[in-house]
């Protein structure tokens, strides 16, 4: 579950949990799903719509050949929409503790590190190698751990959320979990040529190099593995964590070894994080050893190691909690509450935060937790006293002061242009931004790119699979299902968001504003219209035109913003029956593409319904597409 998750478009991450033994554990017996659901709202999380009587199976293969173990389990699930900076409640284990701690059922887990003496202590070399590819490294041990089913399906889970979320698909941080007793320390992290080691990785059964992994990886199909092979394609040398025998732990941020692979059985496991970001990779560790070190022999106890650089040696991890100071005044002022500092220590609490009144000073020294890496200033803190108080139980006032606001340039811009064009006798639609990708793609006679998002959990297999790339779609079916209800001609447009892939982009996509319309009609003059809907849409945003022919350097058009036509060769159009719309801004130094417009291709009309395959002789439809974020005031 967590594994598509990660790829879907959802706002927030889910966990994925057992109804019954979610409620078993909490310690409050199950009433109904809109109890529960209550209680979410009142701690900020959200409940998704039950799955009614359809049960599922979770389960994760672990390699054991217990078959009692292996036992499936059908259940009804919970999907629990959890902030996407609180990385304490992507698992089973962190959302009951939290919610055990809110309600007051249980009280705040005391951390402990344990540092064996130094003869006996688990050390990890990190080689002066690996600085140029993943220069930090970090380690821990959970001893005399016992796994159930749910707890080791949980501990596969939360490493796959983190993954997705905070490691940034790897890039930043990468989780290995292994086997202690299967290797023996110490350890090495060390960056070594391709072809020097060969090791049997993860779920393979053969020993092979780092060339011939990699090449049988990429000839794979649907290898989930095969998407982080980029992050260490410019580097001749990769790393590798070995034991003192030179067994292979880890490939990070790859793969495991087959070697140290983890079962239910497993009692001892040694986890390591390699980063590019230390801050990132110690959350990372803190959030596996706080959630999971509850099931060790001596509860909420992790083992250190010590990990020598060439510069200096560390002790991890650090489950020390971390100081904030916050005024009482600042938290109840910001709140719109009036309560004294007792009340407020008391509130925290329940958010799993000790605090100190200082009474010189009128403020709490309130200490974060190794689990709430999420508490970064003073807001932070006044946000979760209004949390634990209820937004529902604070009065409501007129505020002191008023602001005035005005709309986002580009949403005024695009409610200008959606006006001017219903004035030009253009009829506004809403499509779906969900379509299928043969529709983005095939319908239009356009090769996929692989510019399109596509979705990760989609709910139908084939509609509604990938967000779109063009607002042209739904312009033709909406045309399609309208053709023989009203009178030609047809004239739709929309205003709306496209979205593409962009590696420039922190989330790897983004979205653009753009404008297209469509003219169904049966008489010659559709090309002209749309060509008059241009010039009417360049005029009201003060954009003059200039032919191609007369411009002979971009100085020629002066303080002025202008756009010009060429022939272009699209597919989707009616070959020369069709034109490019170039642009340049008095901010521009060149002209650049903003859309097209032209004549429909005949084939593209038969593909949406069987009115426009009968009536496609009769019928000609001319479109356009523009982006409008150009327009947008510098």
């Amino acid at each position: 579950e967590s594994f598509d998750a990660a790829r879907s478009l959802e706002a927030m991450p889910i966990v994925t949990t057992n109804r019954d033994q979610f409620h078993e554990r909490l310690g409050i017996p199950y009433e109904s799903d809109e109890v529960f659901q209550e209680l979410c709202f009142a701690f900020g999380i959200e409940l998704e719509d039950d799955d009614g009587d359809e049960k599922q199976f979770i389960r994760k293969d672990d390699g054991s050949d217990d078959n009692d173990d292996q036992t499936q389990e059908n259940a009804k699930l919970y999907r629990i929409d959890v902030p996407a900076n609180r990385y304490d409640l992507l698992c089973t284990e962190g959302l009951v503790r939290a919610l055990r701690i809110f309600k007051e059922l249980e009280d705040i887990p005391k951390f402990s590190v344990i540092v064996p003496p130094p003869d006996k202590i688990i050390r990890i070399v990190a080689k002066p190698s690996v600085k140029e590819v993943r220069p930090f490294v970090i380690c821990a041990i959970l001893r005399d751990i016992t796994f159930d089913v749910a707890s080791f399906n949980s501990f596969l889970d939360l490493q796959d959320k983190l993954h997705f979320n905070i490691c940034r698909r790897r890039s930043l941080v990468s989780i290995g979990t292994h086997d202690l007793d299967t290797v023996e320390g110490p350890f090495s992290y060390d960056a070594r040529p391709r072809g020097e080691v060969s090791f049997v990785a993860l779920n393979e059964e053969k020993s092979m190099d780092v060339n011939t992994l990699f090449a049988e990886y990429e000839k794979r199909d649907l290898c989930e593995v095969a998407e982080y092979l980029p992050l260490l394609e410019k580097f001749p040398n990769v790393p590798f964590i070995l034991d003192k025998n030179d067994v292979v732990c880890s490939l990070p941020p790859i793969i495991n070894g087959q070697h140290t692979r983890l079962s239910r059985k497993t009692k001892n496991v040694f986890i390591d994080v390699t980063a590019t970001d230390l801050t990132k990779a110690r959350i990372v560790m803190n959030t596996m050893c706080t959630m999971f070190s509850e099931y060790c022999a001596k509860p909420f106890t992790v083992e250190a190691v010590e990990v020598v650089y060439e510069d200096r040696t560390e002790i991890c991890p650090n489950l020390n909690p971390v100081e904030f100071v916050a005024k009482v005044d600042y938290i109840n002022s910001l709140t719109g509450i009036n309560i004294d500092h007792i009340q407020m220590q008391s509130l925290l609490r329940r958010m799993q935060l000790n605090s100190v009144y200082d009474k010189p000073s009128e403020s709490l020294i309130v200490q974060a937790p190794p689990t709430r890496s999420d508490i970064l200033h003073a807001c932070d803190i006044e946000e979760d006293v209004a949390i634990a108080y209820g937004y529902n139980n604070i009065e409501k006032k007129l505020p002191t002061s008023y602001t005035i606001a005005k709309q986002q340039p580009l949403n005024k811009l695009s409610d200008l242009i959606r006006l001017g064009v219903a004035e030009a006798g253009f009829n506004e639609v809403l499509t779906w931004i969900l379509i299928s990708r043969e529709e983005n793609f095939a319908n239009l006679r356009r090769p996929d790119d692989g510019s399109a998002v596509e979705i990760g959990r989609a709910k139908q297999f084939g509609e509604y699979r990938v967000c779109r790339t063009s607002l042209l779609p739904g312009l033709l079916k909406t045309t399609s299902h309208n053709l023989g209800r009203i009178p030609l001609p047809l004239r739709l447009f929309e205003i709306g968001d496209i979205v593409r892939m962009d590696p420039t982009h922190e989330v790897l996509a983004s979205n653009r504003r753009k404008l297209a319309a469509i003219y169904c009609g049966q008489g010659s003059e559709c090309f002209e219209v749309m060509h008059g809907l241009l010039d009417r849409v360049m005029t009201f945003n003060n954009v003059e035109f200039i032919p191609e022919n007369e411009i002979k350097d971009s100085a020629d058009c002066g303080d002025k913003n202008v756009f010009s036509l060429r022939e272009s060769s699209s597919p989707t159009y009616f070959p020369r029956r069709q034109a490019e719309i170039l642009f340049k801004s008095r901010h521009q130094s060149d002209f650049e593409v903003i859309g097209q417009f032209g004549i429909l291709h005949p084939e593209i009309l038969s593909k949406y319904s069987e009115k426009t395959r009968k009536k496609q002789v009769e019928l000609l439809i001319s479109m356009m597409e523009i982006d409008v974020e150009v327009f947008v005031p510098y």
